[in-house]
């Protein structure tokens, strides 16, 4: 896990990193060549090609930086897509998945942290129930998180 500087403003790399701490961890190349990171078979963040449903509102064109991150339920996501000033959006082609899309060029609107809490939950979402509650044993809540 990333440990210093957890305040300071996220990086892609935070999240390659991130995602490769977390236990049970394999990475499968999607199209593109995209890293897709995996916990028992199941992905729990990937980037994601250029697509029709996630384009510039003015030029039309496709991000190409989207992040998708797991979430553990619709209550989740609505809650992290719901203010538009957020990094994190979804668009109708992710309606009833639980996930939530970031663009990594905004990804330095959170900080590590952030980027941890968002990981771990992702992570969470997709372990089995043995590595999950294994994962949560070894890593008890903090007071005031």
């Amino acid at each position: 896990m990333v440990t210093q500087d957890q305040g300071r403003a996220a990086r892609v790399e935070d999240v390659h990193a991130l995602a490769l701490g977390m236990p049970h961890v394999t990475v499968e190349h999607g199209s593109g060549d995209n890293p897709v990171y995996q916990v028992g078979r199941k992905s729990f963040v990937f980037f994601r090609n250029p697509r029709p449903d996630a384009f510039d509102p003015e030029t039309g064109e496709r991000y190409a930086d989207v992040i998708v991150f797991w979430v553990e339920s619709e209550a989740d996501k609505q809650a992290l897509v719901q203010d538009e000033a957020s990094p994190f959006f979804t668009t109708s082609h992710f309606d009833g998945h639980p996930s939530v899309l970031v663009r990594a060029g905004r990804i330095g609107e959170l900080t590590v942290r952030e980027v941890a809490e968002l990981v771990q939950d992702a992570w969470l979402s997709r372990a089995s129930a043995r590595r999950a509650a294994a994962w949560l044993s070894a890593h008890p809540p903090r007071a005031g998180s």
